[in-house]
């Protein structure tokens, strides 16, 4: 069963197909990092615009990659939300409109199962149940995941999330959008014990996050050191930053008596973090596993192997009716909301 899957919640947009069988056919991605780079952050209407003229090339591309054509494909799966309504509406359209045209049945993926389920499109492929970290410029949340749709929330952050932590350090540093990658570069020449910096409720005894205290003490370092040791500041924020997501993992998977922890998100990609947790679970005996370097941002190829297993939760035999031309988006969806396939 062949799903062709399309990612369009923010600012990039993905699109693949995958094959219950074969796993992932193609996949391509487009990403307006660059266009959105001059307002520091994402524009809703440019987004929506952008991908207006982006997804259908991309679907051909993908399928023209694949060596298949649209009538080969078995369903559509699409990202109906959260994210930004505009956005969304460019992919749910798109996949409402082919699944009448050609007869097919469609379904909308919540954007954080896809990356919650992300990391088993790589091998080795994380056995259910384990608990997942999601950690991106949106959320920072710790999950236990039982089995699709079966997913319990044990603490998110009460305030800004990682990456978005690290977008406001790297402006405060005189950075470029996005501001993950553009930290860690900056981190490599650095001395991360040069400054301290706080390690919000790393000792809290729970498993909720903070990271606007770290943020306002990076602003306070800038003021009072200048950007003469940026470097400095940038690995010092990385250090602590990293240190407590870490930490809250680790105890996660004790208070669950689970030893498969897996990364997901945008931040997941951060070469210090999967250095550290890689090193823990060598020492500490669990199992740490990452979506593909390439799969760690928002794309289709999560979106269509959710779909899939929403569409053929068994591996076999269609749920759901073709689609009528109807659709809606969900700008705000909470992740409990859902239930498992049946």
């Amino acid at each position: 069963m062949r799903v062709l899957g399309i990612e369009s919640s923010c600012d990039e947009t993905g699109i693949a197909l995958y094959d219950t069988k074969r796993g992932l056919l193609a996949h391509a991605l487009h990403s307006q990092v660059a266009m959105h780079a001059e307002y520091g952050g994402v524009v809703p209407e440019l987004a929506s615009r952008d991908h207006i003229r982006r997804a259908l090339p991309l679907i051909r591309q993908v399928l023209e990659r694949a060596g298949y054509t649209l009538k080969e494909v078995d369903g559509i799966a699409y990202t109906q939300g959260p994210g930004l309504a505009g956005a969304l509406l460019v992919g749910a359209s798109i996949a409402s409109g082919l699944g009448f045209a050609l007869n097919l049945p469609t379904v909308g993926v919540h954007h954080l199962e896809g990356h919650l389920l992300s990391p088993r499109l790589a091998e080795p492929m994380p056995e259910f149940p384990f608990i997942a970290l999601l950690v991106s410029g949106g959320h920072t949340q710790l999950m236990r995941v039982d089995g699709v749709g079966q997913y319990r929330l044990l603490g998110e952050t009460l305030d800004d999330a990682a990456g978005e932590a690290f977008d406001k350090t790297a402006q405060l540093l005189g950075l470029g959008y996005p501001g993950g990658p553009a930290i860690s570069d900056l981190a490599e020449s650095g001395d991360a014990y040069r400054y301290k910096l706080p390690r919000p409720m790393l000792n809290s005894g729970d498993l909720e996050f903070s990271f606007a205290g770290l943020k306002t003490a990076v602003l306070t370092l800038v003021k009072r050191e200048g950007l003469d040791h940026a470097a400095d500041i940038a690995a010092a924020f990385q250090l602590a930053a990293v240190e407590v997501l870490t930490a809250k993992s680790i105890a996660a998977l004790k208070q669950n008596g689970l030893n498969r922890l897996v990364i997901a998100g945008g931040v997941g990609a951060n070469r210090q973090l999967r250095e550290r947790l890689n090193s823990e679970a060598r020492r500490r005996q669990f199992k740490v596993f990452y979506p593909p370097l390439d799969l760690c941002t928002d794309n289709g190829a999560m979106i269509a192997y959710a779909g899939a297993l929403r569409l053929w939760p068994n591996g076999v035999g269609r749920v759901g009716r073709a689609a009528d031309g109807r659709f809606s988006v969900r700008p705000r969806w909470e992740l409990a909301e859902l239930e498992a396939p049946t």
